[in-house]
């Protein structure tokens, strides 16, 4: 009986099809990049004409509004920097953003730890408490808070704008420091235990360096909400040696809104160094919210 033999009859791929896939996968990313060139140039168009006008003068803002301008000259600048006081004002929200983003990294990272790690009675129920927080409007607790600043003789204060601040911004970074918590693996924990560390070294030595990037995250959020807090500033802040950003650009364009070159001005000083600071930091803002889900 002769031996079976098997005979392999090569399958030819259609270079016309592969070749038209390639052709529609680049074109649809030449379309992709092309729409969101579009758009960014749509919302970002506007910052561009304000930085532009804040360097011309009034007649030629109305004249020629799209038209650049001839120099580039400061003067517009240092003059709404010394009018408006925004020395004073750039300070002050200094400090109280910086006590904020430390005081918000702190707390979030120490009860994040604690609702991931740890267990305890009434773990669950705190944790809804954080979580109906991110839903309650802010002016829910205008009178409560502002019996209790005027008890405690808060009201003009930096601490009348730092506290309410870290409560605000405190849901949204314990569920988020956490959500990192939850995917780092146990037996890290178990190893570091047996080795002899306690709750407060286990913090210090393992969760704290591991919570570094998802706190860049909360640390730009914070940063850029209390920067451009306006409500609160206005009413527990009245005298103008402690008011902030905000409320210093609302006096100072209530007094110049007619002065256009002295109010662009102020409002690219106040709105670039935010912009500057997520240009730089945005890496980390993605990094922070996506490398939990990663591990």
């Amino acid at each position: 009986m002769p031996p079976l033999t098997t005979t392999v009859i090569p399958i030819k791929k259609n270079s016309n099809s592969v070749k038209a896939t390639s052709n529609n996968k680049w074109f649809s990313h030449i379309g992709y990049y092309i729409f969101m060139i579009v758009l960014s140039c749509f919302y970002f168009y506007p910052i561009v004409w304000l930085i532009l006008s804040s360097f011309r003068e009034n007649n030629k803002i109305f004249s020629t509004p799209f038209a650049l301008p001839e120099t580039i000259n400061l003067q517009n600048w240092s003059k709404a920097w010394n009018i408006g006081n925004m020395s004073t004002y750039a300070k002050n929200s200094i400090i109280v953003t910086i006590l904020t983003v430390i005081g918000i990294l702190l707390f979030a990272s120490l009860a994040a730890f604690a609702f991931s790690k740890l267990r305890f009675r009434g773990s669950s129920l705190l944790m809804l408490m954080f979580i109906f927080g991110l839903f309650m409007p802010l002016q829910s607790f205008f009178i409560a808070q502002s019996y209790i600043f005027e008890q405690l003789n808060l009201k003009d204060s930096y601490w009348a704008l730092i506290i309410p601040y870290i409560g605000t911004g405190l849901p949204l970074a314990v569920i988020l420091l956490k959500a990192y918590l939850d995917s780092v693996p146990r037996e890290l924990m178990e190893a570091a235990r047996m080795d002899g560390c306690g709750d407060w070294l286990l913090y210090r030595k393992i969760i704290f360096p591991l919570l570094i990037p998802s706190m860049a995250t909360v640390g730009i959020f914070s940063a850029l909400n209390s920067w451009n807090e306006l409500l609160l500033a206005m009413l527990y802040i009245q005298n103008d040696a402690l008011k902030t950003i905000p409320v210093g650009l609302l006096a100072f364009s209530s007094r110049y809104m007619t002065d256009y070159k002295l109010l662009f001005s102020a409002l690219a000083i106040i709105t670039l160094p935010m912009i500057i600071v997520y240009i730089f930091f945005h890496r980390y803002i993605v990094a922070g919210l996506t490398e939990g889900a990663l591990k």
